[in-house]
């Protein structure tokens, strides 16, 4: 019990700078508050509150370690105010959804190390390719604003922040082993590590670790989990002031199918508005298909994917069709290999000056996505042909007034040759058919740093970012059970009759970041006044390339690869597409060079009332550029038309809050504010395989954030956070346009083509975050035994932006929102998704008392312990008029680890 006391009170002792900053720079620049006011002694129970000008949280490695082995360090923060994850299985080896303050992953940075993890097309965050959980020290998160230097295009609110530990000064080595389960499959883990100790007299040291986890998939029945992970870490202290050099290496690889993606209704029958005592009516079941439906009790849940026992025969001269084994969305892969190599270093140049520089550079490889059914002929591009007919191009002289070309057109490849070995060109086949990632990404974020007096600083900063985003779309070949030869398709791909890969996708990227800024920090008033005055200036460059011709504003494209001779026919025959019933112009492949800059302050005030209280206030500016995906899908606009350039994305965010630090109470509560210009809006569509986009114009969200952790006694610690957020659309959303000719109550008749349909959001909220959340946690020792409980209740969430029930017609709605009198609606799901709590239970069981060292453990946990049925995470939409695919939240599992340590 000492030894786990003092570890609680210590963990921040092992970069007493570096404890709260996402950078090197950022740490060097809070130094001096953490020693003055004592933070190495203020954390209760692995919870920390830093004296800083803004709301942060930090948990230390205390706390990390005593989740589940080896999860992700997303689903470990979901125990702090203001955030809400939503792990997609209970290991964190699948994936989840971040939400902190209602911004979602795309508008929080995400650090490792100080260096950048979103994703530098779409800024996604993958919380399945982070760190071993072992291996990180402390996660800290600031709630609402970012630090001078941020690296970031994408973050118009909170960070994310974790760092690895450094290698110990003696040698140890560390072995452990998992073994857990859940109602239908098993769980195995193994991780080692080990420390070299000092290498040299001046303290060169290393460690190196290794993990691999695999596990069955929760839901469908189908496919697994495969995860390894690989790192390293050099350190070398280059004098007794705190100068260093560290470098890290690292690479994860995941091999996962998806599942657990369903549709959001619960409506009983498969047809809209059906007569039960009819017998078309037909039962609506659970799955990933469009026509099932979310689960209503836990039983359902356990749903099972049948194995495909179809076997299509390959028949010379006659059209065969596409086997159907591979099309389930559980058969989908979703691989990945991810690393990175980085440094960190300080360097004093002189008294009071001193350089900090954090390097890094990054490379992805991954995909994601199904199948396709491929044809073995011709597309016909020219509309006096009758381009419905694509089989009309199969035959040895096509008829007249056709142009049949090879190419990836209309969401299908035509390679024109035989395919599946029967000697003819007449049949279709399925194909693996992702969207595939490729990036190499370069990064340094440099500080200089001068002590003007003890309580004078500044700093100037520069941050570099280059992101070579590489996206295509290769198809690849099953075999007869559906199952992918090849998880990357890049690497062997179906070559068409022309000797052409056919891509659904054929993009180049490349997303460049230049910053510079600068931070001042006083002390007044005897060190009891702090402020703080930063800026930031970054301007981004994002080079566009797309190969593909542009054929909607959806960003639906035509690739023709290297056939310019089709690619010329199509132009030829389709200059324009109606939108609104107003003939557009198709833009033709292209090449875009956006730039965007801004100037963004971030200023701040820490005032101690003494006997431990303070308070603060904080204001901060963020922006977000407009992603890859939303810059690429208005290519569909001429350059010189506006909607071809986006706005930019920007926040105005205010904090305010007081806090209370003491060697048993530590508590924090911050009132918060954020204006949202241009407030851009996105959901993935598993159907289409990309992201949708709305514009919510002004959004305004604001609310309260409090923790606070109190060690009754040593052997007793209680921990309890909560948050409630608001949000406010300020005005009604552009939601499509009217045709000129389809006359409804939305467009009556008279109404001029382009005339705007707007979906009635003002003063609504926006759709996908939880309106509260709070929970509890309390850690026991009872000899030997040290136990927690910890249990989180996570409120109701709008399925879309105007806060109405999901409603269906059994007619396709007229301009946008309006289903035909002669149509039956039926409401499927209501307007917003129930509350839910989730329990979870750990045990550890140090080996000491049996003449072992307490490095040595037994330690038992229980996530979701009551099996809880709940939606997990979901993106939501603008209208009420569609069904959105969300996923079922993790089920109950059980992880027994034993963990074998030297010390």
């Amino acid at each position: 019990m000492k030894k786990f006391t003092l570890l609680c009170a210590t963990s921040a002792l092992v970069i007493p700078g570096a404890a709260f900053a996402q950078s090197t720079g950022t740490a060097e620049m809070e130094k001096d508050a953490i020693v003055i006011t004592g933070t190495r002694t203020k954390s209760v129970g692995g919870v920390e509150v830093p004296p800083t000008t803004k709301t942060r949280e930090v948990l230390n490695s205390e706390f990390i370690q005593r989740q589940v082995p080896g999860q992700s360090i997303n689903e470990v923060i979901n125990q702090l105010p203001g955030v809400s994850f939503t792990n997609n299985d209970p290991f964190g080896s699948a994936g989840g959804s971040l939400i902190i303050r209602g911004f979602d992953n795309s508008r929080i940075a995400e650090t490792f190390d100080g260096m950048p993890l979103n994703d530098t097309g779409n800024y996604a965050i993958f919380s399945n390719q982070m760190l071993d959980s072992e291996l990180i020290e402390q996660v800290n998160v600031s709630l609402g604003s970012t630090d001078v230097d941020s690296p970031t295009a994408a973050a118009t609110g909170s960070t994310v922040n974790y760092r690895s530990r450094r290698p110990y000064e003696q040698f140890t080595a560390r072995i452990q082993g998992s073994y857990g389960w859940f109602d239908g499959g098993d769980y195995f883990r193994t991780f080692g590590v080990v420390d070299t100790g000092n290498l040299t007299s001046f303290g060169t040291r290393a460690w190196g670790s290794a993990s691999m986890a695999t596990n069955d998939n929760v839901y469908g029945h189908r496919g697994k989990i495969y995860k390894q992970q690989y790192n390293a870490v050099l350190y070398q202290p280059l004098a007794h002031n705190g100068d260093f050099i560290m470098l890290g290496v690292h690479y994860n690889q995941n091999r996962n199918n998806f599942f657990g993606s369903i549709p959001l209704r619960t409506d009983p029958f498969t047809v809209v508005g059906c007569d039960p005592s009819k017998t078309t009516c037909v039962a609506r079941v659970v799955g990933s298909d469009t026509s099932n439906r979310f689960p209503l009790t836990k039983a359902e849940r356990n749903y099972t994917v049948a194995r495909c026992t179809i076997n299509t025969v390959a028949r010379p001269g006659l059209a065969d069709a596409a086997n159907g084994c591979g099309s389930a969305f559980e058969e989908r892969l979703n691989p990945s290999d991810t690393g990175n190599v980085r440094a960190q270093s300080r360097f004093t140049l002189a008294d009071h000056l001193v350089l900090t520089i954090d390097p890094s550079f990054q490379w992805v490889k991954a995909n994601g996505g199904g199948t396709v059914v491929a044809q073995e002929g011709l597309r016909d591009v020219n509309p006096a042909g009758g381009t419905a007919t694509p089989n009309q191009c199969v035959a040895a002289t096509p008829p007249a007034n056709t142009s049949c070309q090879i190419g990836y057109l209309g969401g299908t490849p035509y390679f024109g040759r035989d395919l599946n070995g029967d000697g003819d060109r007449l049949d279709t086949v399925r194909l693996l058919a992702p969207s595939q990632t490729r990036t190499n990404r370069w990064g340094v974020n440099a500080s200089l740093r001068y002590d003007i007096t003890e309580t004078q600083t500044v700093r100037v900063i520069a941050s570099y970012d280059r992101g070579l985003h590489r996206q295509t779309g290769e198809t690849g070949l099953l075999e007869i059970n559906g199952e992918p030869f090849q998880a990357f398709p890049v690497n062997d791909p179906v070559i068409a009759a022309n000797g052409d890969v056919l891509e659904k996708r054929d993009r180049k990227s490349i997303a460049i970041l230049e910053q510079v800024g600068a931070e001042y920090r006083g002390e007044f008033f005897d060190r009891r006044l702090t402020v703080n005055l930063g800026v930031r200036a970054p301007h981004f460059i994002r080079d566009l390339t797309n190969n593909c011709l542009t054929s909607s504003a959806s960003g639906f494209v035509e690739c023709f690869g290297q056939n310019s001779a089709g690619l010329a026919a199509y132009q030829q025959f389709n200059p324009t597409v109606k939108v609104a019933g107003v003939d557009q112009p198709v833009q033709g492949p292209q090449h875009r060079r956006l730039t965007y800059n801004a100037v963004l302050p971030n200023v701040g005030l820490l005032f101690d009332l003494g006997n431990n209280a303070s308070i603060f206030a904080n204001y901060s500016r963020g922006l977000q550029v407009p992603s890859t995906d939303n810059l690429y899908n208005n290519f569909f606009f001429a350059i010189s038309n506006p909607r071809a350039k986006p706005k930019p994305e920007t926040t105005d965010n205010f904090d305010i809050g007081a806090r209370y630090r003491s060697s048993k109470l530590i508590a924090q509560a911050s009132f918060w504010y954020t204006i949202f210009q241009n407030r851009l809006a996105s959901a993935y569509d598993p159907d289409l395989d990309q992201n949708v986009f709305r514009n919510l114009g002004t959004v305004h969200k604001y609310g309260v954030d409090a923790s606070m952790s109190y060690q009754v006694i040593p052997q007793l610690q209680f921990y309890v956070y909560g948050s409630y957020l608001w949000s406010r659309i300020q005005s009604n959303v552009a939601a499509g346009e009217c045709n000129g000719t389809l006359v409804s109550p939305t467009c009556p008749a008279g109404t001029a083509a382009g005339t705007p349909i707007y979906a009635l959001t003002q003063g609504h909220r926006e759709s996908g975050a939880p309106v509260y959340t709070f929970g509890a946690a309390v850690q026991a020792n009872l000899g030997p035994l040290e136990l927690r409980l910890q249990a989180k209740r996570t409120g109701p969430r709008y399925v879309n932006d105007i806060n109405q029930p999901l409603i269906l017609c059994s007619a396709a709605f007229q301009n946008v929102l309006d289903c035909p009198s002669t149509a039956t609606k039926v409401q499927v799901y209501g307007a917003k998704t129930p509350a839910y709590t989730t329990v979870d239970l750990g045990a550890r069981l140090p080996m000491g008392w049996a003449g072992l060292n307490n490095g040595t453990y037994l330690q038992f946990n229980v996530t979701n312990v009551f099996d809880k049925l709940y939606v997990g995470n979901f993106g939501g939409q603008l209208l009420n008029t569609s069904v959105p695919f969300v996923q079922i939240g993790a089920p109950r599992a059980f992880v027994l680890t034993l963990n074998i340590a030297t010390r």
